[in-house]
Formats: structure tokens, sequence, C-alpha cells
């Protein structure tokens, strides 16, 4: 990952010099025509250096008997002297809480746990101390938890009216949630696999099946026991017991900076069970998917790419931390991973589990038109926001008296533009809950600009999937 607070300096090992990467060559031509001239006033002072001198001649044996007594007391007054300032340095002037050991911080306060560093506070001032450990955290997360990693494979088939129906397959990652049998995932490796775009009914002549690292050649056929588009969590469940289920951390207490592990199958199978290392990057980002569904998501620079999707982002003691979901790719991005925080992931999937169902949110009861954006509306003369297509019967928008062609530009009191706001904004409340919705209504004849705009209430449904 790049630090766009470094100097951009690097050093060179073999001469210790400093040169701009950029410009390695230059700054290295330039430091040898420098070299040589340094070498060249060395050279000259060489000649007459004390330590340098041609005229040397050997002593006589007399001399030489009277040289060696007083050489001799000199090298043990030397060292006596010697030892006695470094033992005074160690235990009177060493840093307090340097040690040689490899114990780590034992009884320091305020310090945290992880493999290479340990960061330790005394006194209000935090100090970095180095571990020198033989194993490293993604080596001990790596034999921890990939056990618990599982490769799913998807066949679905799809119908063209040029070629007819042809067979298809997908691959992802899934975490072992439970010991006997019950695997998250992501919603989006499954969904080809689906009936419908609700619902746990599989396609017809679909399988989805799951691979223990374990068991490679011999597959698990899977069940869908729930899932739910809005979080992209799906729970699947297999025909076995006593399995390593992972450990699930603590979301809400990840850090900004800490040690991020991401593992799963890139690529699918064939790399079944890669790791990668990176950083936490940043929490709660806001990412919008083209169906207009928002997340909440944390971001990490550890390689996360097709294929990890399902897979445990994990933190250095081994725990999940999120369920990896998307990444943002092309040439000019590089380390923009996410994954969904794992108390969400949890929450979830103890709801699918339980009931079938995610935890019931807020519905309004319309369908709207996705591609209804800034363009369209000025080319109609009318304001942004959020077309209404559809008013499903007997629901929240109809019984509030929302129509179809209706601009949806307010919710409770905030401009929204695009579904994903809308639905961002609607599901900060619970069903039952009265919200009050600004509109645009065109005229059934006569030019748009001729709208008016409406506020009505209306009373949030229960959404049950």
């Amino acid at each position: 990952m790049e630090d766009n607070n470094r100097n951009d300096l690097t050093q060179n090992n073999h001469e210790n010099r400093w040169v701009y990467p950029g410009s390695y060559y230059q700054s290295s031509n330039s430091y040898y025509q420098g070299s040589e001239n340094r070498y060249d006033y060395r050279y000259d002072d060489l000649k007459t250096a004390g330590f340098y001198n041609e005229s040397y001649k050997k002593p006589t044996k007399g001399k030489l008997r009277s040289l060696i007594i007083p050489m001799i007391v000199v090298a043990l007054i030397s060292s006596l002297l010697t030892g006695g300032i470094v033992g005074a340095y160690f235990t009177y002037g060493l840093p307090k809480g340097i040690t040689g050991t490899n114990t780590g911080s034992s009884g320091s306060s305020g310090s945290t746990g992880g493999a290479g560093g340990t960061l330790v506070s005394e006194g209000g001032i935090k100090r970095i101390e180095i571990v020198d450990n033989s194993t490293s955290a993604e080596t001990a997360v790596a034999e921890k938890v990939g056990p618990s990693i599982v490769g799913i494979k998807v066949t679905y088939y799809v119908s063209d009216w040029v070629f007819g129906s042809s067979r298809s397959e997908g691959q992802g990652s899934g975490i072992i949630y439970r010991s006997d049998g019950y695997i998250i995932t992501n919603n989006h490796v499954i969904e080809n696999a689906m009936a419908r775009s609700t619902g746990n009914t599989l396609a017809q002549n679909a399988k989805i099946e799951v691979i223990l690292p374990n068991q490679v050649d011999d597959p698990y056929e899977a069940k869908v026991i729930g899932r739910d588009p809005n979080t992209d969590i799906a729970v699947l469940k297999i025909d076995a017991s006593e399995l390593p289920a992972a450990e699930f951390g603590d979301s809400d207490q990840v850090k900004v900076g800490e040690k991020a592990i991401a593992i799963g199958n890139p690529a699918g199978l064939e790399f079944m069970g890669s790791v990668t290392s990176g950083i936490i990057s940043g929490l709660n980002r806001k990412v919008e998917f083209s169906d207009g569904t928002i997340l909440r998501l944390i971001q990490t620079d550890a390689a996360i790419n097709p294929g990890n999707s399902g897979g445990a982002l994990l933190n250095s003691e081994g725990k999940v931390i999120g369920v990896n979901t998307s990444k943002i790719g092309g040439t000019m991005y590089e380390g923009l991973g996410f994954a969904i925080p794992s108390n969400k992931a949890k929450e979830v999937a103890e709801s699918l589990i339980k009931n079938g169902n995610a935890p019931a949110g807020p519905k309004i009861g319309i369908t709207v038109d996705t591609r209804f954006n800034e363009e369209y509306a000025a080319r109609y003369n009318v304001p942004v926001g959020v077309l209404v297509t559809e008013v499903e019967p007997l629901s929240a928008a109809f019984k509030a008296g929302i129509k179809a062609g209706d601009i949806i530009t307010e919710f409770n009191g905030v401009v929204v533009k695009s579904l994903g706001e809308l639905n961002e904004q609607k599901n900060k409340f619970k069903p039952g809950d009265k919200v009050t919705v600004k509109l645009y209504r065109m005229p059934q004849r006569g030019k748009a600009s001729d709208g008016e705009y409406l506020t009505v209430e209306l009373i949030l449904d229960e959404d049950n999937g």
C-alpha cells in the first residue's frame, strides 16, 4: 500500500544512500560522481595518516619486552572500564520496558497483542515494542481459520432464445458458522441458482455445492436456509457434523490501522484457501451497488478478488470481523476491498436460521425506475428524485396516496435523489413509524412543468422479504 505521507525516499543497503524511487539511476549517477571526488580526497589524506606509515621498523628484543607489560596493564584497565560502563547502561540507562527477551509486553499497561509488535502506553506516551516471533500472525491465523473457510460452487442454466438453455457455473467462498453444517456466504454468490429474486427455492436443475478444504473431491449438496439481498448475506446448510466453526469477533471494536487478513478462493476453487494480508483502511464506508442497495462496510487493502466473496476478513487473533463482499476494480484502483461487518452478518444469519427471513425492516411498497437520473430530469424539466413506476396494493405508499409517476424528492425532510439514498433514509426507521414524504406529481395532461409538490404521511409497513 502506498503511503502518501512518506518522503518518497528509499534506502539502498549496498551504499547506504537515499534515492528517489522514480529517478533512481539519475540519483545513483549523481552519487557516484560525488563519491569519486570524495574518494580522491580520502586518498590524499591517507598518505599522511598516522596509522599509515611505510617507514615502520621492527623493534629490538629489549624494547619489545619493555613494551609488553604496559600494554597488558592498559588492556586490563580498558576492559574493566568498558565492562563497567556497559553494565551500568543496561542497569540504569536502558529505556524502561525494552528487554532482549521475546516475552512481549507482559506486565505493561495499555498493550495490544499481535505477532510482530506491541503498542504499549506508559504515562500517556505510546511506543512500539518489537517482538521477534518465529511465527507470523498470518501463519497462525491461516492455521487456525483455514479449515473453516469453504468453497461454494453454483450450477444453473441460462435460457437464450437463440441457443436455448445453456449450463453455467459460479464459484465463491463461505464460512463455517456452526459445527452442525451451517455456512455463511454472500447472497450474490448463490442468487443465480435461485428461482426468483427473493425466496429460498432453487431454480429448476440448479444446484449449490459446498467444498470442504479437506474433502475437495467430495462436495456436499447444500440447502438454502435463507438469504437477504438487502445485506447480501445468505445461510446454507449441509448434512455434516463436527465441523470446525470459525470464531466471530466484535466488529464494533475494530479500529483503522489494525491488521486485516482475508481467506477465500480468489479466481475460483483452483486457488482455494488463499491468504492475503493488509490493514483496516476505513470503517462504515457507504457503498452503493447497481441495484440501488447501499451497504455500510469495512474497507481493507488486503487483496480481495472475484471468488473471495463470502470468505472471511479476520483480525490478528483469527476472529472473523467481516464477510468479504466486494472490491472496486480497474486500472486506476488498487487495494479497495470491502467486507460486511461481522455483527451485522451474525444478526442476519441468526434470523435466517431461526425464521428463514432477515430481521423485518421497514417497507414503503413501491417499485421504482433506477434509470431515472439528473439527465432525464433535465430533459423533461422535472425535479431529480426517485421515480415511482408501481405502487403495491394496500401498502403504506398506497394508503398514503402515492401514485405511479410520482417523483419522491424528500423522505422525512432529507433530500433523496436515488433509490439507494431513499433506502438509506428509510432503514433508519422501524415498521410502524410515521414519516413524511415530499413528492412531485405531474399533471395527467399538459406540460410536466405544470406539476405540483405534495407532502404526504405514511406509516411504514413490515418487510418480510
